[in-house]
């Protein structure tokens, strides 16, 4: 392997501990190294991860612009639905608060989010109203062959072992089914041009970097043909460009700090914020349109 980057958490602080971002001489694949070890990489992930929204007009604004970009998801999600021609569950894994399926507008019956924390599962719940289960996909207590459709937005590049998802991803679907999966593109302009500074690294919670070809080999290799692409997410494209420009900007990783704030310094950080990732939308929907956008988005259905 070769060194590309080394760099320590950025957004978080939850360490200062030092990581590579290394690329394998022959598969080209990039993760972090050393890995983290189970006991270690808890610790590195805050325990208000997710976003809980709070109850003044600031955080209610946020929401409100949260469900807006969220629609671009939405949008592909339900394609994915509509061209199964199937009327089963969904299945959000690592659905954090719940907002996705909420946006998605179906039958209650017909959601339910899947993830790690139990806290992020009561938000699901209580906030959203949606269905949501604490565990690992690979033992979560469905049938087989259940569900319509599943989806995995930034879950993938968290994992030790991806296979064992997209495996259990495929025992869980109808053979009619489709698969939704979104990952950081490290083969992207951002990364190209920031380096280690690049908010898609995210030191040291993703364990893997994916490019395009390392995923749709990911998914081919698991039993899957992948049937839709799309490089540009409304949501994470341009607040990850802005997040890598202003990391001490991000509402997100203030909120997360704990850092003390009065209420006219927190509304100036939010609208410059708001400002800095409007100003992103032309170069990260340029670097999509070139296929290098700061996020890939596949849909996949199972192979026959």
């Amino acid at each position: 392997m070769r060194t590309l980057c080394h760099g320590t958490d950025r957004l978080y602080a939850t360490t200062s501990r030092v990581f590579l971002v290394v690329e394998c001489r022959q598969c080209r694949l990039i993760r972090l190294y050393p890995r983290p070890t189970p006991d270690e990489i808890q610790h590195y992930y805050p325990p208000n991860y997710w976003y809980d929204p709070g109850g003044d007009t600031a955080d209610r604004l946020a929401e409100s612009w949260r469900r807006f970009v969220l629609r671009d998801h939405v949008r592909f999600v339900r394609r994915a639905l509509r061209d199964s021609g199937l009327a089963g569950p969904v299945l959000d894994v690592g659905c954090g608060g719940g907002l996705l399926l909420r946006e998605l507008n179906l039958p209650q019956e017909r959601t339910i989010g899947l993830d790690f924390s139990v806290n992020a599962a009561s938000v699901a719940w209580s906030t959203n109203g949606v269905p949501a289960a604490c565990g690992a996909l690979p033992r979560a207590p469905f049938r087989p062959h259940s569900f319509s459709l599943i989806t995995m937005f930034h879950v993938l590049e968290h994992l030790y072992d991806p296979a064992v998802y997209i495996q259990a991803a495929r025992n869980l679907l109808h053979p009619k089914g489709r698969l939704v999966v979104q990952v950081p593109n490290a083969a992207c302009w951002q990364f190209l041009l920031f380096g280690e500074a690049w908010n898609g690294l995210d030191i040291p919670r993703h364990l893997i970097d994916f490019k395009e070809d390392d995923l749709a080999g990911l998914l081919e290799y698991c039993g899957f043909e992948v049937v839709r692409r799309k490089h540009f997410s409304l949501r994470d494209n341009p607040a990850g460009l802005a997040t890598t420009l202003a990391t001490g900007l991000d509402p997100m990783a203030r909120r997360i700090r704990g850092l003390e704030e009065s209420p006219r310094l927190k509304l100036w950080k939010d609208f410059t914020y708001f400002a800095l990732v409007l100003a992103s939308i032309p170069f990260t929907l340029l670097e999509a349109a070139c296929h290098a956008g700061g996020t890939i988005m596949l849909e996949a259905r199972p192979k026959e």
